[in-house]
């Protein structure tokens, strides 16, 4: 390779191969001289003079020579524009601005007065509700104070009933005491039959035929016209004097018919006084009997 190399380089050149570089050498000074040229005659200024000479039938008076015109003076520089002014504030703007800040503080101020008032409620609520529960608690201390003092009085009465059981226990032995000692002591002055079952020294009652003694008296003065079914029985209470006036009667057993009733209490009244019994003496308190039919 070296002496393949070296042969190469002892060869004389190819004859063609400076044809290429001279033609762009000669281009460039071409173009050199080109523009050395364009810039000698850009900066001088010819001035061209034309002559004339016209021929006419006429006399024509030529034309003044041409000359070149007076260079234009440059214009003067524009003045300066002053910088604008700022607009002036915009009013509108500025107030809506100030509504709308106003607009934020109203809203601020209303949400802070519900913050406020919702607080406030519940702390109504719960002071009510302590409320509620210390009322319920009073009721129900109440209640059971009640509870206790009505157990109290329950056993009181309790107690109360038992004495007074216990009284009129006492009482009726001692009156079954007392009759039985009155009847020992008084069966040796006896006024009774044989045939007496009492322990009284003399009849208190009224006769058997005391009774019918004194129906027959009230009876004709019984004012009655209307009809009455069946024969009703209408049962009076009469209270009299030791001499047998009478001083008030009442109703003990309706008939069921009130005309008839009304009109036994009537007769009751208009009798006035009853008869005396065999042994001379009127019972302050009787019970009488009346029909329509007998």
């Amino acid at each position: 390779m070296q002496a393949t190399a070296d042969t190469l380089d002892l060869n004389p050149p190819d004859g063609g191969r400076w044809r290429g570089p001279l033609g762009w050498a000669l281009g460039v000074h071409a173009l050199l001289v080109l523009a050395l040229t364009w810039g000698v005659g850009w900066q001088t200024d010819t001035v061209v003079v034309a002559e004339a000479e016209l021929w006419s039938r006429l006399p024509q008076v030529a034309a003044p020579k041409l000359v070149a015109p007076e260079p234009t003076p440059a214009p003067a520089p524009a003045p300066k524009p002053r910088p604008a002014e700022p607009p002036p504030p915009d009013v509108s703007q500025a107030r809506r601005d100030a509504d709308i800040a106003l607009a934020q503080q109203q809203k601020k101020a209303r949400e802070e007065q519900a913050r406020q008032q919702a607080l406030a409620r519940e702390a109504e609520h719960k002071r009510r509700e302590q409320e509620r529960r210390e009322r319920q608690a009073q009721e129900r201390a109440a209640q059971a104070k009640a509870d206790q003092e009505k157990a109290a009085q329950l056993a009181r009465d309790k107690a109360a009933r038992a004495k007074a059981e216990a009284a009129k226990q006492d009482a009726l032995l001692e009156a079954e005491r007392q009759k039985n000692l009155a009847r020992m002591m008084g069966q040796a002055g006896a006024t009774g039959s044989a045939g007496a079952r009492g322990t009284a020294q003399q009849s208190s009652g009224p006769s058997a035929g005391y009774a019918g003694k004194l129906v027959a008296r009230i009876r004709p003065n019984i004012v009655f016209a209307d009809a009455v079914a069946g024969n009703p029985r209408a049962e009076v209470e009469v209270r009299t004097l030791p001499d047998g006036t009478i001083v008030g009667s009442r109703l003990l057993q309706s008939s069921g018919h009130p005309a008839w009733d009304n009109a036994v209490l009537r007769a009751v009244e208009r009798t006035g006084k009853l008869p005396q019994d065999e042994n001379g003496r009127v019972p302050g308190t009787l019970i009488l009997g009346f029909r329509p039919q007998d």
